[in-house]
């Protein structure tokens, strides 16, 4: 049996997630917006409650198109809040479309959100080599930094935890433990 972080459950998305996804590299806008949404969506709730209804989001927000979210009117807005197959929080759904606009934004100003958002790791991976829960932070001085650039943009639900756990989703952190397989150095 494959060793595993210690946050990985027996369920088969989960396992899927982490084997797949959890800390490998994202370049590429669409994705990074994608976990972006996903990771406003996940503030104070489980991990697992977002990847069981991340096809969900995936349908009601345009296969997380942030070129349509930013533009969607009020009526879209209320679609979504009536939406009961995803997590119907009112400011996280207006902040989802506020974000797609400031990340367009960013995109004008930097070339692509992915220059901007990797140019703060030297458009590099950091690879920890945490051994223990314990040692896994909810927070870095990085993720604060990051959080606070991104609000003083504008952007909401952004604060340190989901900026680093964003930061580990995208693989800009790779904090897969020494005993896991996946941990490389």
């Amino acid at each position: 049996m494959k060793q595993r972080c210690f946050w990985v459950t027996d369920s088969k998305l989960y396992q899927d997630y982490h084997d797949f996804e959890w800390g490998v590299p994202v370049y590429d806008d669409e994705t990074l917006f994608e976990f972006l949404l996903l990771e406003t969506f996940q503030a104070g709730l489980s991990w697992i409650t977002i990847l069981n209804k991340r096809e969900n989001f995936r349908v009601a927000f345009d296969n997380f198109n942030y070129q349509k979210i930013a533009k969607y009117p009020e009526s879209k807005y209320n679609d979504l809040l009536r939406d009961p197959s995803i997590i119907r929080n009112k400011l996280k759904i207006r902040s989802t479309i506020t974000n797609a606009q400031l990340f367009i934004e960013i995109q004008r100003e930097y070339g692509s959100f992915s220059d901007y958002i990797w140019g703060f790791v030297n458009h590099k991976p950091i690879i920890n080599k945490f051994h223990t829960k314990k040692e896994v932070p909810a927070t870095t001085k990085l993720s604060d930094t990051i959080s606070k650039a991104l609000k003083k943009k504008g952007f909401k639900f952004v604060g340190p935890t989901v900026v680093y756990a964003f930061m580990q989703a995208v693989g800009m952190v790779n904090d897969h433990t020494t005993n896991c397989f996946k941990f490389s150095n």
